[in-house]
């Protein structure tokens, strides 16, 4: 894959990003072996952008990833993120977000050192810490460029209002929020917000967290999804029918459903004439082939009118705590 696309602040990555939680200890158990096959099958095939975090499997994620980069580092266009503590994927407890200045700082010094890089690409606030204004922690981060630690800037789970903010301190690359075929809320004002001020946007869990590509049928006890109202009982029956529009209009144009997911976003972004590059993550290499497939998917007009109306059907919020992301605070 040669296409790329072009977000703010002069980043350029590929037209579809690898997101890397897919290989964390998050929607299961995976070995390291297979994350390695997953990250490394990801850039053979060009899909250069790779998003971590250093929450992810308490660091364990940027390590794996680093592992990959030490003889690729050339290759890829890496993204990580800072912000969340306490993430438990049982439940067990309650994260938190924290935004102060040193804690940005030191934050991306561990990630730097556990990536095995000298500079990070893309580094976000994975989740605004409202004890903190925003000013202070992107001007944190507005530091680290400035010390050549990292490249460009981003913001995750932002409402309208705190992208503007953000903007008049520090120019933004990209914000990433989920959004997918049945997730849209960031269409309402997170979106026309990035367009104003020339900031693109990366899709998280573009496929409903697997579920929009019709194989999710049972989840293992250690799966966070059980703690997502869409995912918990009579929602997760009720959100069957979604797949089934989505499955229809794959049998039509000979495509799979997380093709058709991935190309409606796509065209989606464009209709609202915002960059956009969905991540979507996997442990499967084939699924990896299978997602660039999105990229050459044409929907008519007709076929784009029935995804949209599939939206009305969604049952169950997409967090568990409203406020944990920008829908709660819009």
């Amino acid at each position: 894959m040669t296409r790329q696309t072009h977000l703010g602040d002069g980043l350029t990555v590929s037209a579809l990003g690898f997101g890397a939680m897919a290989v964390a200890q998050v929607y299961g158990s995976v070995s390291h072996t297979q994350g390695l096959a997953a990250l490394h099958s990801a850039i053979d095939q060009g899909m250069t952008f790779i998003d971590t975090a250093n929450v992810y499997a308490d660091g364990e994620n940027e390590r794996l990833v680093g592992e990959v980069l030490r003889d690729r580092r050339d290759e890829v266009t890496l993204a990580t993120k800072f912000g969340i503590v306490g993430l438990s994927i049982s439940g067990e407890s309650r994260p938190t977000a924290r935004g102060e200045h040193d804690y940005v700082l030191a934050c991306c010094d561990e990630s730097l050192e556990r990536l095995g890089v000298d500079t990070i690409d893309l580094y976000y606030m994975h989740r605004r810490d409202v004890s903190v204004p925003i000013e202070e922690t992107v001007g944190a981060m507005a530091e680290l460029v400035a010390a050549g630690k990292v490249r460009h800037l981003g913001l995750s789970e932002v409402t309208a209002d705190e992208i503007a903010t953000a903007s008049a301190v520090h120019p933004i690359a990209a914000v990433q929020s989920e959004w997918s075929l049945w997730s849209r809320d960031v269409e309402r004002g997170v979106v026309p917000a990035a367009v104003e001020h020339g900031v693109g946007f990366v899709p998280y869990s573009p496929l409903g967290r697997g579920f929009l590509t019709g194989t999710v049928a049972t989840l293992s006890d250690n799966d966070f999804r059980h703690k997502i109202p869409r995912f918990a009982g009579a929602n997760l029956d009720a959100n069957a029918a979604v797949v089934d529009v989505v499955r229809g209009v794959a049998d039509e144009l000979d495509a799979t459903p997380a093709q058709v997911s991935l190309a409606w976003l796509l065209s989606r972004a464009t209709t609202l004439g915002i960059a956009s590059v969905p991540i979507p993550g996997t442990r499967n290499p084939a699924r990896i082939t299978e997602n660039l497939g999105a990229l050459s998917l044409s929907l008519t007009d007709e076929q784009i009118t029935r995804l949209d109306a599939a939206a009305d059907l969604v049952a169950g919020a997409r967090s568990g705590d409203p406020n944990w992301v920008s829908q709660g605070r819009e």
